[in-house]
């Protein structure tokens, strides 16, 4: 007798009590911190919410955090943008990615906005933070026009001059929206910013990087056996599904 996926009980993690008893039991808590060299890279495609998740799910990407950039307006908020863009800043591991690679997703990942006029709020932007990575953006970016002709890119490059972090509500949205596993991570408003198992798992959880790639990397995590389960069931359920708003 075949069974329906649909009809499988997904897990559940309402009994926090079982997780706190294994995160005790065998030594294991939420790894929020990996003590590795990075860099940063900032971008907007349109909303943050999916391009947050889509480089959370990549290798190499250690933390992410959405926020507002490029205008002018000081202490921008969400319902008080001023003249910024949403963007999200990216910190990698840039021995497992390199910044060419972050563009080749940021190219083929726009929600909106890459070569149609949108407004500032979710236009397409690039802010470089040094030299190096003003003139490989150029320079991809010239290539990216050639490949997408007749069709215009609207992509602006500019310095990264300013960025302020969303409110706590935008950070990591699809991991806040599985609350009980929110809570077994022991998040809190800084480290919603900044925490690498949110990062990860705020793509994995929408099917970014898939169920085997997801094997690779859960053991950097400092994730117990009911967590892991957890997880597993909604990669699986979710990989090659949309991602965006």
């Amino acid at each position: 007798m075949s069974i329906n996926a649909e009809e499988i009980q997904a897990p559940q993690l309402k009994d926090l009590s079982i997780v706190r008893n294994e995160q005790k039991e065998l030594n294991i808590l939420p790894v929020h911190h990996l003590d590795r060299a990075f860099k940063t890279a900032t971008f907007g495609m349109g909303c943050f919410w999916g391009a947050e998740s889509l480089y959370g799910g990549t290798r190499g990407v250690l933390r992410t955090t959405v926020g507002y950039a490029g205008g002018t307006k000081d202490q921008p908020t969400y319902r008080n943008l001023g003249d910024h863009t949403e963007v999200l800043e990216i910190d990698y591991d840039p021995t497992v990615i390199s910044y060419q690679q972050l563009l080749h997703i940021f190219w083929n990942n726009h929600e909106y906005g890459l070569t149609t006029a949108i407004k500032r709020q979710y236009m397409s932007i690039i802010l470089y933070h040094d030299d190096e990575q003003k003139q490989i953006a150029e320079l991809s970016k010239v290539k990216e026009g050639k490949r997408r002709a007749p069709e215009v890119i609207t992509t602006e490059i500019a310095p990264k001059r300013n960025f302020y972090p969303a409110e706590d509500y935008h950070q990591k949205y699809r991991l806040q929206g599985h609350r009980d596993l929110s809570e077994t991570l022991n998040l809190n408003s800084k480290l919603l910013k900044t925490s690498y198992v949110a990062t990860k798992l705020n793509g994995y959880l929408v099917g970014v990087g898939g169920v085997e790639q997801f094997k690779t990397e859960v053991d950097t995590m400092g994730l117990t056996p009911s967590q892991k389960e957890y997880c597993y069931h909604y990669i699986e359920k979710n990989e090659g599904q949309g991602l965006y708003c």
